[in-house]
């Protein structure tokens, strides 16, 4: 499986690159004013980080269907610093996560199962996102 060869940086790094280039998925307009998190002082200073963000989403959700915006919030959380105090571990903004996911679905990286009530239960990769963790693990490793 040439997806968990590549390097994840390096990984990461050429999905975001493409979802840069990718015409239908843009960054919405707040995202160069947000903090990540409770844990962060200040906004991230790099300017592609919504896309390096959301490609890291895409690829957690192709490691583990069906992650929910919770579990990433503990993935992409921090610990605050309380001072002279000890720190204590925050969670991450869950608004970036969620629109973030909603984006990609919008994107049609990622697709809505749904169960039998008809509510979503969880969000898997469509045969879009798959396709672009192949050719950026792909044009990784021919790098490499």
């Amino acid at each position: 499986m040439a997806i968990n060869d590549a390097p994840i940086n390096r990984l990461i790094e050429e999905m975001a690159s493409r979802l840069e280039k990718d015409k239908e998925f843009k960054q919405p307009v707040w995202a160069p004013f947000v903090k990540t998190g409770v844990s962060r002082e200040r906004p991230p200073t790099q300017k592609n980080w919504w896309y390096l963000r959301s490609a890291s989403i895409l690829r957690k959700i192709y490691l583990q269907p069906g992650l929910g915006v919770n579990k990433l919030r503990r993935v992409y959380g921090g610990k605050k610093n309380m001072g002279t105090a000890p720190e204590h571990v925050r969670q991450g903004s869950g608004a970036i996560i969620r629109k973030s996911i909603q984006y990609l679905e919008s994107a049609g990286y990622l697709k809505a199962v749904k169960n039998e009530k008809g509510k979503t239960n969880k969000r898997v990769l469509s045969e879009k996102g798959r396709e672009l963790l192949e050719q950026s693990a792909s044009a990784v490793l021919k790098n490499n």
